[in-house]
């Protein structure tokens, strides 16, 4: 398995989703931030945003709307390298 497949999710409020990563890394992607437009414009309501599911290894949504699991990946390793013990 890629080690950016997602494993595990969980919706969290404010439209973040709290994700587990097939090498383990865990963490929040924060998507509060993003212009839902085009054919993304469904995930601005946050009821929508909830019915996030996972196949194979990528968060997707009713619409066929994805996230890209790389760059996913990519901002939770930012944040946890960017976190000091």
């Amino acid at each position: 398995m890629i080690a950016w497949s997602v494993t595990t999710l969980r919706v969290l409020p404010d439209h973040r989703l709290e994700v587990s990563f097939a090498d383990g890394l865990e963490g929040i992607v924060d998507m509060s931030k993003d212009n839902f437009s085009g054919v993304f414009a469904p995930l601005a309501d946050e009821s929508y945003f909830a019915l996030a599911t996972i196949r194979d290894g990528v968060v997707v949504w009713p619409n066929g709307v994805d996230i890209a699991p790389d760059a996913m990946y990519d901002e939770v390793n930012q944040h946890k390298s960017g976190i000091a013990a």
